[in-house]
Protein backbone atom coordinates (compact mmCIF):
# COMPACT_ATOMS: atom_id res chain seq x y z
CA UNK A 1 0.00 0.00 0.00
CA UNK A 2 3.06 2.36 0.79
CA UNK A 3 3.89 2.27 -2.98
CA UNK A 4 0.63 3.01 -4.22
CA UNK A 5 0.71 5.92 -1.58
CA UNK A 6 3.96 7.47 -2.82
CA UNK A 7 2.96 7.03 -6.28
CA UNK A 8 -0.31 9.14 -6.07
CA UNK A 9 2.06 11.92 -3.76
CA UNK A 10 4.00 12.09 -7.20
CA UNK A 11 1.35 12.75 -9.46
CA UNK A 12 -0.08 14.94 -7.17
CA UNK A 13 3.02 16.86 -7.00
CA UNK A 14 3.84 16.60 -10.68
CA UNK A 15 0.36 16.78 -12.26
CA UNK A 16 -1.68 19.00 -10.29
CA UNK A 17 1.70 21.01 -8.94
CA UNK A 18 0.07 21.01 -5.08
CA UNK A 19 1.11 23.38 -2.80
CA UNK A 20 4.35 21.77 -0.55
CA UNK A 21 1.52 22.50 2.62
CA UNK A 22 -1.56 20.45 0.57
CA UNK A 23 0.72 17.54 -0.21
CA UNK A 24 2.01 17.56 3.06
CA UNK A 25 -1.74 17.06 4.40
CA UNK A 26 -2.43 14.04 1.70
CA UNK A 27 0.59 12.57 2.85
CA UNK A 28 -0.61 12.70 6.72
CA UNK A 29 -3.55 11.62 5.83
CA UNK A 30 -2.96 8.71 3.82
CA UNK A 31 0.16 7.53 6.48
CA UNK A 32 -2.79 7.57 8.97
CA UNK A 33 -5.47 5.99 6.71
CA UNK A 34 -2.54 2.91 5.74
CA UNK A 35 -1.48 2.14 9.22
CA UNK A 36 -5.10 2.19 10.68
CA UNK A 37 -5.95 -0.59 8.21
CA UNK A 38 -2.51 -2.72 8.14
CA UNK A 39 -2.18 -2.95 12.28
CA UNK A 40 -6.18 -2.07 13.07
CA UNK A 41 -7.82 -4.07 10.69
CA UNK A 42 -4.87 -6.49 9.37
CA UNK A 43 -5.37 -5.92 5.87
CA UNK A 44 -2.27 -6.96 4.03
CA UNK A 45 -4.06 -5.70 0.61
CA UNK A 46 -5.34 -2.66 -0.75
CA UNK A 47 -7.69 -4.58 -2.80
CA UNK A 48 -9.32 -6.06 0.15
CA UNK A 49 -10.08 -2.94 1.20
CA UNK A 50 -14.28 -2.44 1.81
CA UNK A 51 -16.73 0.61 2.57
CA UNK A 52 -17.12 -1.04 5.62
CA UNK A 53 -13.51 -0.85 6.54
CA UNK A 54 -13.55 2.75 5.38
CA UNK A 55 -16.34 3.61 7.46
CA UNK A 56 -14.59 1.88 10.90
CA UNK A 57 -11.57 4.24 10.05
CA UNK A 58 -14.23 7.17 9.89
CA UNK A 59 -15.91 6.08 13.46
CA UNK A 60 -12.23 5.75 14.99
CA UNK A 61 -11.56 9.53 13.57
CA UNK A 62 -14.19 10.92 15.29
CA UNK A 63 -14.03 8.76 18.91
CA UNK A 64 -10.72 10.50 18.52
CA UNK A 65 -11.97 13.46 18.63
CA UNK A 66 -11.36 15.01 15.21
CA UNK A 67 -13.56 18.15 14.15
CA UNK A 68 -16.14 17.62 11.30
CA UNK A 69 -13.64 19.79 9.11
CA UNK A 70 -11.15 17.54 10.06
CA UNK A 71 -13.18 14.15 9.11
CA UNK A 72 -14.37 15.69 5.75
CA UNK A 73 -10.89 16.49 5.06
CA UNK A 74 -9.60 12.99 5.82
CA UNK A 75 -12.25 11.15 3.66
CA UNK A 76 -11.50 13.61 0.68
CA UNK A 77 -8.00 11.99 0.63
CA UNK A 78 -8.95 8.60 1.05
CA UNK A 79 -11.30 8.90 -2.04
CA UNK A 80 -9.30 10.55 -4.02
CA UNK A 81 -6.43 7.85 -3.32
CA UNK A 82 -9.33 5.12 -4.14
CA UNK A 83 -10.18 7.04 -7.50
CA UNK A 84 -6.59 6.80 -8.24
CA UNK A 85 -6.27 3.19 -7.41
CA UNK A 86 -9.11 2.13 -9.50
CA UNK A 87 -8.13 4.03 -12.49
CA UNK A 88 -4.72 2.52 -12.87
CA UNK A 89 -5.98 -0.75 -12.68
CA UNK A 90 -4.15 -1.41 -8.82
CA UNK A 91 -8.07 -2.31 -7.36
CA UNK A 92 -10.95 -3.47 -9.80
CA UNK A 93 -13.22 -1.97 -7.28
CA UNK A 94 -13.54 2.01 -5.24
CA UNK A 95 -15.10 1.53 -2.25
CA UNK A 96 -15.53 4.87 -1.80
CA UNK A 97 -18.06 5.40 -4.30
CA UNK A 98 -21.25 5.29 -1.60
CA UNK A 99 -19.04 7.39 1.07
CA UNK A 100 -20.49 10.25 1.92
CA UNK A 101 -18.62 13.21 4.02
CA UNK A 102 -20.25 14.72 6.46
CA UNK A 103 -21.72 18.51 6.62
CA UNK A 104 -18.67 21.08 8.02
CA UNK A 105 -19.24 22.39 11.24
CA UNK A 106 -18.98 26.41 10.73
CA UNK A 107 -17.45 27.96 12.96
CA UNK A 108 -17.01 31.92 13.89
CA UNK A 109 -13.32 32.45 13.64
CA UNK A 110 -11.83 33.60 16.75
CA UNK A 111 -10.18 36.80 16.69
CA UNK A 112 -8.35 39.76 18.67
CA UNK A 113 -9.81 42.94 19.84
CA UNK A 114 -7.90 45.99 18.95
CA UNK A 115 -6.84 46.31 22.52
CA UNK A 116 -5.53 43.04 22.60
CA UNK A 117 -3.59 43.16 19.96
CA UNK A 118 -2.16 46.74 21.33
CA UNK A 119 -1.75 44.97 24.63
CA UNK A 120 0.41 42.09 22.90
CA UNK A 121 2.68 44.43 20.85
CA UNK A 122 2.98 46.35 23.77
CA UNK A 123 4.52 42.98 25.41
CA UNK A 124 7.16 42.79 23.38
CA UNK A 125 10.14 44.45 25.45
CA UNK A 126 12.05 46.88 23.15
CA UNK A 127 15.41 45.08 24.32
CA UNK A 128 14.46 41.92 22.91
CA UNK A 129 16.97 40.18 20.50
CA UNK A 130 15.08 40.53 16.97
CA UNK A 131 12.43 43.29 18.62
CA UNK A 132 11.96 45.07 15.04
CA UNK A 133 11.82 42.21 13.41
CA UNK A 134 8.69 40.53 15.69
CA UNK A 135 6.79 44.03 15.55
CA UNK A 136 6.96 44.13 11.75
CA UNK A 137 5.74 40.35 11.62
CA UNK A 138 2.99 41.17 13.93
CA UNK A 139 2.18 44.40 12.78
CA UNK A 140 2.01 43.19 8.46
CA UNK A 141 -0.06 40.18 9.10
CA UNK A 142 -2.55 41.95 11.01
CA UNK A 143 -2.30 45.00 8.93
CA UNK A 144 -2.22 43.09 5.27
CA UNK A 145 -4.14 39.37 6.39
CA UNK A 146 -1.58 37.38 5.56
CA UNK A 147 -1.62 33.17 5.26
CA UNK A 148 1.56 31.99 7.63
CA UNK A 149 2.96 30.92 4.46
CA UNK A 150 2.63 33.94 2.57
CA UNK A 151 4.74 36.35 4.98
CA UNK A 152 7.24 33.49 5.08
CA UNK A 153 7.46 33.47 1.80
CA UNK A 154 7.29 37.26 1.22
CA UNK A 155 10.46 38.50 -0.93
CA UNK A 156 12.03 42.28 -0.99
CA UNK A 157 10.88 42.55 -4.55
CA UNK A 158 7.28 42.14 -3.90
CA UNK A 159 7.43 45.72 -1.48
CA UNK A 160 5.97 48.39 -3.34
CA UNK A 161 7.41 51.57 -1.20
CA UNK A 162 5.89 54.08 -3.35
CA UNK A 163 2.48 52.68 -3.72
CA UNK A 164 2.00 51.72 -0.41
CA UNK A 165 1.40 47.99 -1.76
CA UNK A 166 2.70 44.44 -1.34
CA UNK A 167 2.61 41.87 -4.28
CA UNK A 168 1.59 38.38 -2.63
CA UNK A 169 1.45 34.99 -4.43
CA UNK A 170 -1.58 33.15 -2.55
CA UNK A 171 -3.15 29.51 -3.25
CA UNK A 172 -3.22 28.37 -6.67
CA UNK A 173 -0.41 30.46 -7.58
CA UNK A 174 -2.70 33.67 -7.77
CA UNK A 175 -1.42 37.36 -7.36
CA UNK A 176 -2.93 39.82 -5.41
CA UNK A 177 -1.93 43.24 -4.16
CA UNK A 178 -2.68 44.42 -0.72
CA UNK A 179 -2.62 48.20 0.80
CA UNK A 180 -0.03 48.81 3.70
CA UNK A 181 -1.11 51.47 6.48
CA UNK A 182 1.63 53.68 7.76
CA UNK A 183 1.98 52.07 10.86
CA UNK A 184 3.27 48.85 9.29
CA UNK A 185 5.26 50.13 6.53
CA UNK A 186 7.11 52.26 9.54
CA UNK A 187 7.61 49.63 11.43
CA UNK A 188 8.75 46.98 7.93
CA UNK A 189 11.50 49.83 7.34
CA UNK A 190 12.96 49.67 10.36
CA UNK A 191 13.41 46.17 10.26
CA UNK A 192 15.04 46.10 6.45
CA UNK A 193 17.22 48.85 7.79
CA UNK A 194 18.34 47.87 10.84
CA UNK A 195 17.99 44.08 12.13
CA UNK A 196 17.78 42.78 8.46
CA UNK A 197 20.55 44.02 7.33
CA UNK A 198 22.51 42.46 9.49
CA UNK A 199 20.87 39.11 9.52
CA UNK A 200 22.10 39.37 6.12
CA UNK A 201 25.45 38.98 6.35
CA UNK A 202 24.96 35.31 7.37
CA UNK A 203 22.89 34.50 4.14
CA UNK A 204 23.66 37.25 1.67
CA UNK A 205 21.87 35.46 -0.71
CA UNK A 206 18.39 34.82 0.97
CA UNK A 207 15.42 36.88 -1.00
CA UNK A 208 12.83 36.78 1.76
CA UNK A 209 11.80 39.66 3.73
CA UNK A 210 11.92 38.12 7.16
CA UNK A 211 14.78 35.87 8.35
CA UNK A 212 16.04 33.92 11.15
CA UNK A 213 18.84 34.65 13.08
CA UNK A 214 20.55 32.72 10.67
CA UNK A 215 20.00 34.07 7.87
CA UNK A 216 18.08 31.96 6.24
CA UNK A 217 13.91 32.23 5.60
CA UNK A 218 11.29 31.87 8.63
CA UNK A 219 9.60 28.97 9.01
CA UNK A 220 5.64 28.84 9.65
CA UNK A 221 6.69 26.81 12.79
CA UNK A 222 8.65 29.44 13.85
CA UNK A 223 5.79 32.22 13.00
CA UNK A 224 3.99 30.33 15.45
CA UNK A 225 6.52 30.06 18.21
CA UNK A 226 6.40 33.88 17.91
CA UNK A 227 3.20 34.61 18.44
CA UNK A 228 2.80 32.26 20.91
CA UNK A 229 5.70 33.10 23.08
CA UNK A 230 4.32 37.48 22.85
CA UNK A 231 0.59 36.38 23.70
CA UNK A 232 1.36 34.44 26.59
CA UNK A 233 3.66 37.58 28.00
CA UNK A 234 0.61 40.21 27.25
CA UNK A 235 -1.17 37.28 29.25
CA UNK A 236 -3.98 37.52 27.06
CA UNK A 237 -5.88 34.72 27.54
CA UNK A 238 -6.82 33.24 23.94
CA UNK A 239 -4.78 30.96 21.27
CA UNK A 240 -3.27 32.99 18.92
CA UNK A 241 -1.75 31.54 15.69
CA UNK A 242 -1.12 33.65 12.32
CA UNK A 243 -4.48 32.55 11.27
CA UNK A 244 -6.10 34.63 14.24
CA UNK A 245 -4.56 38.15 12.78
CA UNK A 246 -6.14 37.44 9.44
CA UNK A 247 -9.23 36.97 11.01
CA UNK A 248 -8.57 40.10 13.03
CA UNK A 249 -7.90 41.70 10.10
CA UNK A 250 -11.05 40.83 8.01
CA UNK A 251 -13.42 41.30 10.98
CA UNK A 252 -11.98 45.19 11.66
CA UNK A 253 -12.01 45.81 7.84
CA UNK A 254 -16.06 45.06 7.93
CA UNK A 255 -16.52 46.37 11.44
CA UNK A 256 -15.18 49.84 9.84
CA UNK A 257 -17.64 49.28 7.07
CA UNK A 258 -15.37 48.04 4.19
CA UNK A 259 -16.97 46.45 1.23
CA UNK A 260 -17.58 43.00 1.21
CA UNK A 261 -15.76 41.97 -2.41
CA UNK A 262 -12.95 44.28 -1.03
CA UNK A 263 -12.23 42.28 1.57
CA UNK A 264 -12.59 39.22 -0.44
CA UNK A 265 -9.84 40.90 -3.00
CA UNK A 266 -7.32 41.47 0.04
CA UNK A 267 -7.81 37.94 1.79
CA UNK A 268 -7.26 36.41 -1.45
CA UNK A 269 -10.95 34.43 -1.28
CA UNK A 270 -11.91 32.60 -4.60
CA UNK A 271 -15.29 32.27 -3.32
CA UNK A 272 -16.81 35.33 -1.62
CA UNK A 273 -18.80 32.68 0.26
CA UNK A 274 -15.29 32.12 2.43
CA UNK A 275 -15.34 36.10 2.92
CA UNK A 276 -19.25 35.90 4.25
CA UNK A 277 -18.46 34.19 7.45
CA UNK A 278 -17.06 37.48 8.30
CA UNK A 279 -20.67 39.07 8.07
CA UNK A 280 -21.60 36.82 10.76
CA UNK A 281 -19.52 38.40 13.23
CA UNK A 282 -20.09 41.80 12.26
CA UNK A 283 -23.59 40.92 12.87
CA UNK A 284 -22.77 39.75 16.37
CA UNK A 285 -20.83 43.41 16.40
CA UNK A 286 -23.60 45.22 15.43
CA UNK A 287 -26.13 43.13 18.29
CA UNK A 288 -23.30 44.00 20.89
CA UNK A 289 -22.98 47.56 19.87
CA UNK A 290 -27.04 48.19 20.17
CA UNK A 291 -27.14 46.49 23.13
CA UNK A 292 -24.49 49.17 24.71
CA UNK A 293 -25.97 52.14 22.93
CA UNK A 294 -29.83 51.64 23.04
CA UNK A 295 -32.08 53.74 25.00
CA UNK A 296 -33.99 50.26 25.30
CA UNK A 297 -31.37 48.19 27.07
CA UNK A 298 -31.49 50.37 29.61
Amino acid sequence: MNKYIEEYLSILKVERNLAYNSLDSYKRDLKKYRSFVKEILNIGSISDVSLGHIRSYIRHLNDNGLSANSVKRNISSIRTFHNFLSSEGYTKNNPTLLLHAPKSSQKLPNFLTVDEIDKILDSIPKDSPLYLRDVAIFELLYSCGLRVTELCEFKMKDILWDSDLIKIQGKGKKIRYIPFGPIAKENLKNYIENERRILLKKNPKSAEVFLSRNGKKLTRMMVWILLKKWTKNAQVEKIVSPHTLRHSFATHLLEGGADLRSVQEMLGHTDISTTQIYTHLDKEFLKSEHKEHHPRYD
